[in-house]
């Protein structure tokens, strides 16, 4: 296990984080390789980054935001692909990360290729 593969899996969610916070939903999205998959319970699924774009871009612009992680947990699969969980909570609700799986692209770049969360409470 290589912790600097590790730790640059952790910087590419906090700056995601960080961008959702910011209200930048071309970055959240474009985060998202081009046939990732994301689970959203109980909302449904989304295949792609058309489908994703269109669950983040009006949640984003909604208001969305104060995203913060706790109990994060790192697991690397290769040198190119670590999964990533952990508890969420926003100023709109909370829940939890099942399985985010994050790849290295060709160019370097890590990007999410699943992503799995509930949401458990909305207020």
């Amino acid at each position: 296990m290589s912790h600097h593969v590790l730790a640059e899996v952790l910087t590419a969610s906090k700056q995601w984080v960080k961008h959702f916070n910011q209200g930048d939903a071309d970055y959240c999205v474009s985060a998202y390789l081009p046939d990732a998959v994301m689970q959203a319970d109980p909302m449904g699924e989304y295949v792609g980054k058309d489908n994703i774009d269109n669950f983040w871009r009006p949640f984003i612009l909604s208001g969305a935001s104060d995203l913060h992680y706790t109990d994060i947990w790192l697991k690397q699969v290769s040198d190119e692909k670590v999964h990533l969980g952990a508890s969420w909570s926003m100023n709109v609700g909370k829940g939890v990360i099942t399985l985010e799986e994050w790849v290295k692209n060709d160019a370097g770049v890590w990007k999410l290729s699943q992503d799995f969360f509930e949401i458990q409470e909305q207020y």
